[in-house]
């Protein structure tokens, strides 16, 4: 389907004000709290093993570990409901407050948490109970940052604003590595293992306390937009949108392979398959979120002059063709090679993943907008991004199939371009 011009469009479009700048603001920044506090579990599961599951042998307990991470992920698609259901009926703006409240709670908890050794099986069913509400936490968040972002957004740069929601979560996710880097650099092995874990996790009631200021605040000055649809706006959405919610879920399987497979696994595969150490594959990791965070929002920008489909379905193409031989160099063992391959995989799920935001925000009418898309990125992200990391380690260290985390990711990408290709281009449409 041809794109539509920009120029046809005659509608209102939101006013650039001090306030509703600020307002912006808040709504990208929120997900830097919400990715640093869920994925510092990720960077950190190897630790969380000998801590919380000791009595498993190695690959058990890693297991067990990204198990805790994986079952986080059931709530996101119940987190998607509940907060879809506030974004609708109630605005955007006090779903993303409440979210950030209980995220940095549930991750504040975490660093306080006693170990296996101190109060026994309740330590991992303690993690386990606290990664549950972060993983409701965040099943509102993304989608919900993402539609406020875009709704008040210009639509000459709908695209690259409303890209920012997930560069929040890329930043959130960056600053994450950053400090589990910055951390394991500071101290001794024995000293991570024994308290430096927790470090990350205590340093979230600063993120999370600006954060909550920003939306309690600024955030009030942004137009509200609720909207009372006569039944559940889950119910409606459904009945309105089912296939589109359907389409939605498929394009963003890829989404929850690739970031949680490359950016979260992928510090665990660089030193058990590279023997590279923990301090030196957070740091490649490091630097790749450097590129994804610079590169997504100029291929939003991108998509808001060409249309989003030939973006989308470029960086799709691109890690269908090239996972492959990028992930050999990420199994060379050398750490130049390792880093090239992260790099090269943050350009193209930068292509793929900075337009999508505003993809997922521009399929679905106003009155169901946060319960369609809260609810289908979130069963997508659940069934898909959740189980990544457990994928891979059972490809890698059960089957011994050191390239099984590429074969899995060409699949994944295989199913979304399908989607993506039959999709119809928004550029240039109104949100109303």
């Amino acid at each position: 389907m041809a794109s539509v011009d920009v120029a046809s469009y005659s509608g209102p479009e939101p006013a650039e004000t001090p306030a509703g700048s600020r307002a912006l603001i808040a709504g990208a920044l929120g997900n830097v709290l919400e990715w640093y506090d869920f994925a510092a579990y990720g960077f950190l599961a190897a630790i969380f093993a000998r801590n919380f599951f000791p009595d498993s042998d190695p690959f058990v307990g890693l297991i067990a570990a990204f198990g805790v991470f994986a079952a986080s992920f059931v709530m996101r698609p119940v987190g998607g409901m509940v907060f879809g259901h506030i974004g609708d009926r109630y605005g955007r703006r006090r779903a993303l407050f409440i979210s950030a409240a209980m995220m940095t709670v549930s991750t504040v908890a975490i660093g306080l948490l006693p170990t296996y050794a101190t109060i026994g099986v309740a330590a991992p069913l303690l993690l386990l109970l606290l990664r549950l509400l972060q993983g409701l936490s965040i099943g509102g968040e993304y989608t919900t940052s993402a539609i406020f972002l875009a709704e008040n957004a210009k639509l000459r740069r709908r695209g690259l604003i409303a890209s920012f929601a997930g560069c929040g979560a890329s930043g959130g996710t960056l600053l994450g590595s950053m400090v589990g880097a910055v951390t394991a650099m500071m101290m001794s092995t024995d000293d991570l293992v024994a308290w430096g874990w927790r470090i990350p996790f205590l340093l979230g009631i600063l993120l999370g306390g600006f954060t909550l200021y920003l939306r309690g605040s600024a955030i009030d000055d942004a137009p509200s937009r609720p909207h009372r649809p006569g039944r559940l706006p889950l119910v409606e959405a459904l009945r309105t949108d089912g296939r589109e919610m359907i389409r939605a879920a498929v394009l963003n399987l890829t989404l929850g392979v690739s970031f949680y497979m490359l950016f979260v696994y992928l510090t665990t595969y660089m030193q058990q398959v590279d023997g590279l150490t923990e301090r030196l594959s957070l740091q490649i990791n490091t630097i790749s979120m450097v590129a994804v965070l610079g590169l997504a929002p100029l291929f939003a920008a991108l998509s808001d002059r060409i249309g989003r489909k030939p973006v989308v379905c470029g960086g799709l193409i691109g890690l269908i063709l090239f996972s492959w031989p990028l992930f050999r160099l990420l199994d060379s063992g050398v750490a130049a090679n390792a880093l090239i391959g992260q790099l090269g995989f943050a350009v193209l799920v930068a292509a793929y993943a900075g337009p999508m935001p505003c993809v997922l925000v521009e399929m679905f009418r106003p009155a169901t907008r946060c319960s369609a898309l809260s609810f289908s990125y979130n069963l997508a992200l659940g069934l898909a991004g959740g189980t990544a990391p457990m994928v891979a380690v059972y490809l890698v260290n059960r089957e011994q199939f050191d390239m099984g985390p590429a074969a899995y990711l060409i699949a994944v990408a295989a199913v979304s371009l399908a989607a993506a290709l039959t999709m119809k281009e928004t550029r240039g449409r109104a949100l109303s």
